[in-house]
């Protein structure tokens, strides 16, 4: 593969990836006027984050066989475009029940950039570079996140109007990959018979798959049940102003953004199972000292020291991708990962729920749980800078 390529691919699915956080953390910032404008309670407000992430837990399926079968950049192209029109439609949505239709079918377009740019990286990268090009990559979530939390504290309470230019701007990213992106030619080599979805579970590849399945889920359980619902515990708990709240948040996620690149050079050095299991549980010992703390100095200090643990999600980006094989790749790694963002939907639901008996913050340490399993479960998964090659498929 081409320097010129691979460089390429790394600035290109950077932007895609921003716009995909971008459309997915918008919900945390606005949550709180739209629950104001439709009258809904706490466990309907964790309803409409609940059904973005099932619309990305079913495009695990769907996006990743089309990736597998038709080619990576169709894939990411229609997962842009899905997004972005539902997402901009939100700007008419007349009801609670039409906007929850309409976040499920954004979901479906949210969910397929993850495992369209990941495999992208993963065959266009060396393996010595490819944990930290996979982290950087992916690193542009907390941007997406810096740049929602910016645009809430310029047009909230306008809620209309921040989602509808977020869904116009997705056309930027829709230009980089259609105009400058090639096929990964990985792919174009290895494409033979028509991949099905069964196949990630064959004998070879079944406990990876299942165990993938197991640490996406616990990982993406905690952190959409606690990111959700971050902003309105500042706001409500800590009563700390809506602007103010956009701040802290800013920050947080440079926070994050730094935390991906490094955990990606350390991925790169002792191997990206280590360090995921590092990252886990740096999340489940910080995030209950963020919670306790008080004092507003503390949180915003506190904040970029959670997020910058929080840098599984980047580490996924080579590690799940790694797990299987060229042919059924973007169907394994979006399956792990997205199935786990699926599972997740429930997430905010639950604590939406829990925060009416015990408050936000006790919901927040109970996700800190999450992470701490979620890091049991990930020493059970091999150790792939040292690993025996990816099994192959058993006919």
């Amino acid at each position: 593969m081409r320097a010129s390529t691979r460089w390429v691919v790394l600035g290109g699915a950077f932007v895609a990836y921003m716009f995909d956080a971008l459309e997915i953390l918008l919900l945390a910032f606005a949550l709180p006027d739209v629950r104001a404008e439709f009258g809904l309670t706490p466990a309907q407000g964790g309803l409409l984050a609940t059904a973005t992430l099932l619309g990305i837990g079913v495009s695990s399926v769907t996006v990743g066989w089309l990736a597998d079968n038709y080619g990576r950049k169709r894939a990411l192209l229609l997962s842009l475009a899905v997004f972005g029109v539902f997402t901009a439609a939100l700007a008419v949505v007349p009801n609670f029940t039409v906007f929850l239709l309409l976040r499920f079918v954004a979901g479906l377009g949210l969910g397929g950039v993850w495992g369209a740019v990941s495999t992208y990286v993963v065959e266009t990268w060396p393996a010595a570079q490819r944990g930290r090009a996979a982290a950087f990559v992916l690193s542009s979530f907390p941007v997406g996140g810096a740049v929602a939390a910016l645009l809430a504290g310029a047009l909230l309470p306008n809620w209309r109007l921040l989602f509808f230019l977020a869904g116009v701007g997705v056309v930027v990213p829709l230009l980089i990959v259609g105009l400058f992106f090639r096929e990964s030619a990985e792919w174009v080599e290895q494409k033979s018979t028509p991949v099905k979805v069964a196949e990630i579970f064959a004998p070879g590849l079944r406990r990876r798959t299942l165990l993938g399945t197991a640490v996406a889920g616990l990982a993406l359980f905690g952190w959409w049940g606690g990111s959700t619902w971050l902003p309105t515990f500042l706001h409500i708990e800590r009563g700390i102003p809506t602007a103010t709240v956009a701040l802290f948040m800013t920050v947080l996620n440079l926070g994050m953004f730094v935390g991906y690149n490094v955990f990606g050079l350390i991925a790169d050095r002792i191997g990206r199972k280590y360090a995921l299991i590092l990252s886990l549980a740096g999340v489940a010992v910080t995030l209950p000292l963020y919670v306790v703390a008080a004092d507003r100095t503390a949180l915003l200090w506190l904040g970029p020291l959670f997020a910058f643990f929080a840098a599984f999600t980047g580490i996924f980006g080579a590690y799940l991708g790694e797990l299987f094989p060229t042919r059924v790749r973007a169907t394994g790694a979006g399956f792990c990962f997205n199935v786990g963002r699926g599972v997740s939907a429930f997430a905010p639901l639950a604590l939406g729920a829990l925060a009416g008996g015990v408050g936000l913050g006790t919901g927040l340490v109970v996700c800190a749980g999450f992470f701490l399993c979620a890091a049991i479960v990930m020493t059970f998964l091999p150790n792939l800078r040292s690993a025996a090659p990816v099994p192959a498929l058993s006919t």
